[in-house]
């Protein structure tokens, strides 16, 4: 029998009550941000007051601290085909809300070449942002060390820092080459898509983890206390050399919070007032289940916490 053929396991509802599914992963993710939340509440300083490091081993002070490599850590992903969602006849830990539909398990999706970010978006280069903006920063929180993921940080907050960079990596005459004629013709630096951050994160052909032929705590933060510098580890297994695509922080994307089949027609970064944002690959303090490339969290667009931050692509969308 083939896999789509098989029927003891129970359909996916329609999308109307898919929301009611993706809810469960809703309510347990906000069950762990509000403990978390009450563990641990920022200290709200105005970032452009903080001075940053003259130096930061790995990347560059006077590129907005970008990683401090040919593309400034961006890392191409090749246009093409890839397997997303999940089969639970090959990933137990599967959730509903990632089957692909009622009558599939998963679906496979075309996407154009696009760049993402080889780590997490770090506090310094957070801090660099709001920096050059100076008052328009208003207070914002701020945890940790330079090299940390920056987190407490909201969705609109985030897409802000996106748009900002985009500009500066158009006007620098320092811009790669590549990275330039990319914007040239049409790129443009934001969020993810959930599709991008899928193919990013387990390749195309739907495997479960960023890698595949490792144990997970060699290569990933999870099941723990606390997030760990954004290149602490460069993850040479992983899809594409990504790092911490798996557990550290839940990432933010661009896409709002929809059933399965994914459909770029969903990326609306003004979907509504009350749109609930996926975000993707789980924390520091989830277990094994929530860090499986696959997996999908919600957030809501005005949450700051400590578990959620955010990486940044250069999208052909």
């Amino acid at each position: 029998m083939n896999d789509d053929q098989q029927t003891a396991e129970p359909k996916v509802p329609s999308r109307t009550i898919g929301f009611s599914v993706m809810s469960v992963v809703i309510v347990v993710v906000a069950t762990f941000l509000y403990q978390q939340q009450v563990l641990r509440k920022p200290q709200t300083e105005q970032l452009a007051a903080i001075p940053l490091p003259g130096t930061l081993p790995g990347f560059l002070p006077e590129q907005w601290y970008l990683a401090d490599d040919p593309l400034l850590g961006f890392v191409e992903i090749p246009a093409g085909s890839f397997t997303m969602g999940s089969n639970p006849a090959l990933d137990r830990m599967a959730y509903q809300n990632e089957r692909w539909s009622n009558t599939r398990r998963q679906g496979r999706v075309d996407l154009p070449r696009y760049y993402i970010s080889r780590y997490e978006t770090s506090v310094a280069q957070f801090a660099a942002y709001l920096n050059a903006i100076g008052e328009e920063a208003g207070e914002v929180p701020l945890t940790g060390p330079a090299d940390l993921p920056v987190t407490y940080i909201t969705w609109p907050e985030a897409l802000a820092y996106t748009r900002w960079l985009d500009a500066q990596l158009r006007e620098s005459l320092d811009t790669p080459t590549e990275l330039k004629s990319f914007l040239e013709a049409g790129g443009r630096v934001t969020l993810p898509s959930e599709a991008e951050w899928e193919k990013a994160a387990r390749g195309t052909e739907g495997q479960v983890f960023p890698w595949r032929n490792a144990a997970a705590e060699e290569v990933a933060n999870f099941n723990g206390s606390r997030p760990r510098a954004v290149n602490a580890l460069n993850c040479r297994v992983c899809a594409w050399g990504l790092s911490d695509m798996s557990g550290n922080v839940w990432e933010m994307t661009a896409s709002p919070m929809q059933p399965y089949p994914f459909s770029d027609e969903d990326d609306m970064e003004n979907l509504s007032e009350d749109a609930i944002w996926i975000m993707r690959g789980g924390s520091f303090a989830d277990g094994l289940a929530n860090i499986r490339a696959a997996v999908r969290g919600g957030v809501d667009p005005g949450v700051r916490n400590i578990a959620i931050g955010f990486r940044i692509a250069i999208s052909a969308r």
